[in-house]
């Protein structure tokens, strides 16, 4: 199974087609109009797209986070609390795992991790987090104790990994595969987008790194593929 994560920088009714040849049977989708809102007659591509695809939504007027999944993978929605936090969803893939996509909101690594701390009890290995959460370890001291490196030593003790850490070996804070580019500026390049999934279900991991996806956004995709 291939999940597809990527930030689209809004109007994804108009770049759906850069992310639809990776072949992904989940997107998780940050900064996502409501797809109910779109007037899909001005936009039949889009709506031949959905056609393919249940979604769920969650966010506020045009951009929010949203899960598109293919109507072939059988899903129902969790109940995973919320209480207002920015932006989580969570959904059952069929029998197998828990998908919690995410695009978390300033303060960023502080709101995911009350949301974390919220739900800790119904995280395990059959757990797959995945999403923007505008977050690194090198920003550990602007966030007092709610910190990225709190967050995946949590996790670790439920045997989630960073997919891109363990796939790739590198270390928390040294990344040589940024995500986003502030402003777009290849000079501005960060690690902050992440999947923390149990080890065993890892067939490979990929930050898509064509220079096309900055024609569409600040953000590069991240492709995780897993023993479902």
């Amino acid at each position: 199974m291939r999940i597809v994560s990527w930030n689209c920088n809004g109007k994804f009714r108009e770049k759906f087609k850069y992310i639809e040849k990776r072949m992904g049977d989940i997107y998780v989708i940050q900064e996502c109009e409501n797809p109910e809102e779109v007037n899909v007659k001005k936009y039949p591509a889009y709506a031949k797209f959905l056609e393919g695809y249940n979604f769920v939504w969650t966010g506020k007027k045009s951009r929010g986070l949203g899960i598109f999944i293919r109507k072939s993978v059988s899903f129902s929605e969790n109940t995973w609390d919320v209480y207002c936090l920015r932006y989580f969803l969570s959904i059952r893939i069929a029998d197998s795992f828990d998908l919690v996509g995410v695009w978390a909101k300033c303060p960023y690594i502080e709101e995911y991790y009350i949301y974390q701390y919220i739900n800790y009890a119904r995280i395990n290995t059959n757990t797959i987090i995945i999403g923007d959460f505008n977050s690194n370890h090198i920003w550990d001291k602007k966030h007092d104790e709610r910190t990225h490196t709190l967050v995946v030593e949590e996790l670790e003790k439920k045997s989630l990994v960073s997919a891109y850490h363990y796939f790739f070996k590198e270390e928390q804070g040294r990344e040589l595969r940024p995500t986003f580019y502030m402003y777009r500026h290849k000079d501005k390049a960060y690690h902050i987008d992440h999947c923390f999934v149990d080890k065993k279900r890892i067939i490979s991991y990929e930050v898509i790194e064509d220079d096309e996806v900055l024609e569409y956004s600040d953000h590069r995709p991240i492709i995780l593929c897993i023993f479902s």
